[in-house]
């Protein structure tokens, strides 16, 4: 197993490389959507409107933080699971969608689509969100804010570590 300490841009350049297993830490701009939210995102794309942020080359969080208490960038921030959004996420992965973060083993729809289009299902520690958020510095609601906690936020990752959980070339550790 290998380490990595990379940015959300480099990840469609390291993901041939990067195996099942591996531990990176990443770095940069990352988007929570879950269940409502993707509801919502693929009505927007079947109408043909824009998304709230550019799917192709980006990374979604599965996850809903809790409201920020005073002084930090974000509450507790931990993954939910994935598979909720596997209905979603072969269309999302085909418009270019990098990489995305959550808990928990994917269809195999979703591992097809993730080997077709050479991006990466990364896991998070479940039930460490306090923990976890102490690597996010800044958290922006940017659509749906309706959705409480799962509005869409923009978030900087600094050093998050995740786990390689599926690979571009096919390695899942659950299987």
């Amino acid at each position: 197993m290998r380490e990595y300490h990379i940015t959300t841009d480099e990840i469609k350049a390291y993901a041939p490389q990067l195996a099942a297993g591996d531990t990176v830490y990443l770095s940069g701009t990352v988007y929570t959507s879950r269940d409502a939210a993707h509801k919502r995102i693929a009505a927007l794309l079947e109408k043909g409107e824009p998304t709230p942020y550019p799917i192709a080359g980006s990374v979604i969080y599965y996850a809903g933080p809790t409201p920020t208490p005073p002084g930090l960038a974000i509450g507790s921030c931990g993954p939910t699971t994935s598979g909720r959004m596997d209905v979603y996420t072969p269309a999302l992965l085909d418009l270019g969608l990098a990489a995305m973060v959550g808990k928990g083993p994917r269809s195999k729809a979703v591992c097809d689509a993730i080997v077709r289009n050479g991006a990466v299902y990364f896991c998070a520690v479940g039930g460490a969100g306090a923990l976890a958020s102490k690597c996010i510095t800044s958290c922006e609601v940017i659509a749906f804010e309706d959705l409480g906690c799962e509005s869409v936020k923009k978030l900087t990752f600094s050093d998050f570590p995740l786990t390689v959980a599926i690979d571009a070339n096919g390695g899942n550790l659950f299987i």
